[in-house]
């Protein structure tokens, strides 16, 4: 069984393909969405079944799952992490 939703956020030393090939073999099988986090750029890329992955920055508003209520942006989301040299 596998997540309704993946968040995996990306360190230095990890293969991006890798981490996207993790992300997509979930999609396949069953979960809605999928967040790569990259602290490097401050980015989040967005997976959808059947959908081209979306490339967010700043004040973008990342989706979500439907049944959450959430209100978020990019900016937001790495504030609450604090990573080092940010």
């Amino acid at each position: 069984m596998y997540p309704d939703w993946i968040i995996e956020i990306l360190s230095p030393e990890q293969s991006s393909n890798r981490v996207i090939g993790n992300i997509l073999y979930c999609l396949q099988h069953g979960c809605q969405l999928g967040w790569l986090i990259d602290p490097a750029d401050r980015s989040i890329l967005v997976f959808r079944p059947g959908q081209e992955p979306e490339l967010l920055l700043g004040s973008n508003h990342p989706s979500v799952l439907d049944d959450i209520n959430l209100e978020l942006t990019v900016d937001r989301i790495f504030g609450w992490l604090k990573m080092s040299g940010n």
